[in-house]
């Protein structure tokens, strides 16, 4: 493989595992925060957090390999 091909792959790889960490992470402290809130909503109440989290995290997943392609595409333009 080629050189700028195994450093993209790298790249993507962990901004996307980035994204996953912090997806899951703001998302189940989210859904945790709202069951601690002084009035809780009934939203609040049949949201399943394991769903939400695992949203969260795919919405990391796409984000971060999102931001990877941009930020190689930004250097690809610049050479």
């Amino acid at each position: 493989m080629d050189r700028k091909i195994k450093r993209l792959t790298l790249l993507i790889v962990s901004c996307s595992a980035a994204g996953v960490i912090l997806g899951g992470t703001s998302s189940w402290a989210e859904s945790k925060q709202c069951l601690q809130a002084n009035n809780v909503t009934s939203d609040c109440l049949t949201q399943n957090s394991v769903m939400k989290t695992l949203q969260g995290m795919s919405t990391g997943l796409i984000a971060g390999a999102g931001a990877a392609f941009g930020a190689a595409w930004q250097l690809r333009n610049e050479d």
